[in-house]
């Protein structure tokens, strides 16, 4: 250790300090500055810290910032809290007849899916009403937002993770198109999932053979939102299978105005009036359904596991309209969120919330209070809730295809943790059983020009498989 100390500069070795040799050359065989690393390892039985580097740094925690947002949420919110989808009628409706409009009003349900909203329009059409002479009128206004677009991040608004909230979202407002040869190799089939039926989609692509490791296998995709129309073109190598995009190619009203025509008419609904975008207008009577949404505590694992964007800023503003009162916005989010770490004991100064859900150049957290995130999690009464919404070291969510080879095999389901990944960010944060049975919390935030290329996982292998070890 006398030569590596020797290479390495004072205010380095001044650093390192606090973290252990194993560590410290884990981050130089990198090349990774120290200052571009924060980390945190802190035992759960006794509180004892047993890494730590640059723990009051601000850093861009990328998606291990949904680990905030979620344990606020359950906190607040708790964890049978449900979202209510409310359907009114304008008029009275007389032996299945609706001469007047149809209003549907969401709160901003992030776990409606095709399936529950295939069930919602079921139960619409057991109340009796078979026919709607009026409109059909999508009131998303319990959300307030500000103007903003899918392309605002990263200018990719066709990418799902992209989506902006809405508070009458159904599948986030995402389309899966799925490529597939024919049989014999002489074409290719497009489907899309769900079968939106006024989404026009035009099939240009041609067969040929080839490599299967070009950009979307050689397909040139282009939507037109507008004309809810999308164009695949290219040379599809039919010798690599199958194929799929996620895509989000209509407007977010669009997309519910389909899937409420798909769905109508499958219960054996009719529908002679328009679906336009409106708000509920004065009435005092009772909607004629409500329809409720499956628990939180359901929910925060598809959007910790799996890392979703759009359920986490659905969350953020929840808390924001329970904590002060509808119409949601992302300000009465930001301020409730804060305001519930703070009464869990972790410090704030300094944390820059943003979205909640990370995808942000914005969002700033240190390692330290990662770490208390963390604790404070483990010690709440709702932690079996909270830790199971992690992604289980490589058996599923973001970590499904991690840790399968070599040494790393031992810590498959060892560990629950939440993931976070941008340009020039990689981080992970979560809770690591230690072959001697002691639970730890472990943050790794690597902000670095090269974090995304590799250096920033391999640092986090590395930290884990030492904690592991432990």
């Amino acid at each position: 250790m006398l030569l590596l100390a020797a290479l390495v500069p004072a205010k380095a070795q001044a650093q390192f300090e606090h973290l252990p040799d194993a560590l410290q050359r884990a981050i130089e065989s990198q090349r990774l500055p120290p200052d571009n690393v924060g980390l945190w390892v802190q035992r759960m039985s006794d509180g004892e810290v047993l890494a730590r580097l640059n723990t009051d740094r601000l850093y861009n925690p990328a998606s291990t910032m949904k680990l905030a947002t979620s344990l606020a949420a359950l906190h607040a919110l708790g964890p049978d809290y449900t979202w209510t989808t409310e359907i009114w009628v304008t008029r009275p409706v007389r032996d299945g007849v609706l001469r007047g409009d149809l209003v549907i009003r969401g709160t901003g349900d992030p776990g409606m899916v095709s399936e529950e909203h295939w069930r919602m329009l079921g139960q619409l059409r057991q109340t009796g009403l078979r026919r709607i002479e009026g409109n059909v009128i999508l009131d998303a206004s319990h959300f307030e937002l500000t103007a903003g677009s899918p392309s605002d991040f990263n200018d990719q608004p066709l990418r799902a993770y992209n989506q902006l909230p809405y508070a009458l979202h159904v599948n986030a407002n995402a389309q899966r198109f799925r490529v597939r040869p024919e049989r014999r190799g002489n074409g290719i089939d497009v489907t899309v999932d769900p079968p939106l039926p006024g989404l026009d989609v035009v099939n240009r692509l041609q067969p040929t053979r080839g490599s299967c490791g070009g950009w979307q296998r050689g397909i040139r995709f282009h939507a037109d939102p507008e004309a809810q129309r999308v164009t695949l073109a290219g040379e599809y190598p039919v010798n690599c299978g199958d194929y799929e995009l996620l895509r989000s190619v209509v407007t977010p009203e669009a997309n519910h105005a389909e899937m409420f025509r798909l769905h109508w008419a499958q219960w054996g609904g009719e529908l002679t009036g328009d679906i336009r975008p409106g708000v509920l207008p004065v009435l005092y009577d009772e909607p004629i359904l409500r329809h409720t949404s499956r628990p939180l505590s359901d929910l925060i694992r598809v959007s910790n596991k799996w890392s979703s964007n759009v359920m986490t800023r659905h969350l953020l503003l929840t808390l924001g309209a329970r904590h002060s009162t509808p119409p949601a916005t992302m300000e009465k989010g930001r301020a409730a969120l804060v305001e519930t770490l703070h009464g869990l004991g972790v410090g704030v100064d300094g944390m820059v919330v943003d979205n909640g859900a990370g995808l942000s150049r914005d969002v700033r957290m240190s390692a330290a209070q990662l770490g208390a995130i963390l604790r404070a999690g483990w010690e709440h009464p709702q932690r079996p809730e909270f830790q199971s919404s992690l992604a289980l070291a490589g058996l599923d969510g973001t970590l499904r295809n991690r840790f399968r080879n070599g040494s790393q095999r031992e810590l498959r389901g060892r560990m629950h943790l939440k993931t976070g990944h941008l340009n020039e960010v990689s981080a992970v944060a979560g809770y690591v059983r230690t072959r001697g049975g002691e639970d730890l919390a472990v943050v790794v935030l690597v902000n670095d020009p090269r974090a995304h290329r590799g250096m920033g996982q391999n640092l986090q292998d590395a930290v884990l498989e030492w904690a592991h070890g432990l």
